[in-house]
């Protein structure tokens, strides 16, 4: 049985930034708390706090007086700085330069739909950090949408600046576009601006052609990626034998009856060790009885 793992998973830049800015730190301080997970990896954040890593939440911050707080590649609302500079906190920016510039983009589409009494609508997951470090941008005084029923609320008499969160579907987005446009009342403006990150939309393409190429597809990714969602239904449906797993503790002898060959991937939180060691766990545990 032959196992192959993806050349095109694993970290995004905006990650592999946020783990070495997170070394960094911890090498220059010896203890740096992360504003949630660094990453929706369950045991890349074990092994970062191993290191001296601790993960907080925003009821912690004021007990953080004078310590060091990173923020990740998902980033944060301006109020979150200013809270962390009151209380005099060593701040590490990890932000993701493709979510910042997204951040900026916020902010003018509310500026310019401000002019016009109209509305910025953000495809994105509600309660993602993400999503809650853009809408934070304007005091969260924008439409989040999530699929094609959020659009029925929505108030097509007013012009609408249409963007998303940097790891939705572009499929999605582009038909959502189409539905909006569809409803705008006559001589209303629409803008749509695509903000899908295309370092993570770009896998879409290539995860489909390789899941296709093998037997059996495992797909290995924290379950609280919402990029790993996006992905691994682009697998399934490619190769409906497609399993998601967090670690090699979780595979089943059973998913590999028949199978002459398997694809191991990863969204972009997923480390590149870590499907290394899923690799050689199914060498170890499975290849030999074939």
């Amino acid at each position: 049985m032959r196992v192959t793992i993806d050349q095109n998973s694993g970290f995004c830049f905006g990650v592999v930034r946020a783990i070495g800015e997170a070394e960094a730190a911890l090498e220059r301080v010896g203890e740096v708390s992360s504003l949630g997970d660094i990453v929706h990896n369950r045991v890349e954040v074990q092994r970062l706090e191993n290191m001296g890593l601790r993960t907080i939440s925003h009821d912690d911050i004021d007990s953080l007086k004078g310590e060091t707080l990173l923020i990740r590649a998902h980033g944060e609302p301006p109020r979150t700085y200013e809270r962390a500079k009151a209380l005099g906190i060593d701040i590490v920016d990890a932000t993701c330069p493709v979510v910042a510039r997204l951040q900026r983009c916020v902010r003018d589409a509310y500026a310019q739909m401000a002019e016009v009494n109209g509305r910025v609508v953000l495809l994105g997951k509600r309660g993602h950090a993400e999503v809650i470090g853009l809408t934070g941008q304007v005091d969260d005084d924008v439409t989040v949408v999530e699929r094609e029923e959020d659009l029925q609320d929505l108030d097509y008499s007013r012009p609408i600046y249409f963007l998303s969160q940097t790891t939705q579907s572009i499929d999605l987005f582009n038909h959502l576009a189409e539905v909006i446009r569809g409803r705008m009342a006559e001589g209303v403006t629409l803008t749509v601006n695509d903000t899908i990150c295309r370092r993570v939309a770009g896998r879409e393409a290539l995860l489909a052609e390789f899941s296709k190429s093998v037997d059996v597809v495992l797909f290995v990714c924290g379950r609280k990626s919402s990029n790993g969602k996006v992905l691994s239904d682009v697998c399934r449906a490619a190769n409906p034998r497609c399993y998601n797993i967090e670690e090699e503790s979780e595979l089943r002898p059973e998913w590999f009856d028949g199978c002459r060959s398997v694809g191991i991937c990863g969204a972009t939180s997923t480390p590149a060790w870590l499907m290394q060691r899923v690799k050689e766990a199914i060498e170890q545990r499975f290849c030999d009885k074939r």
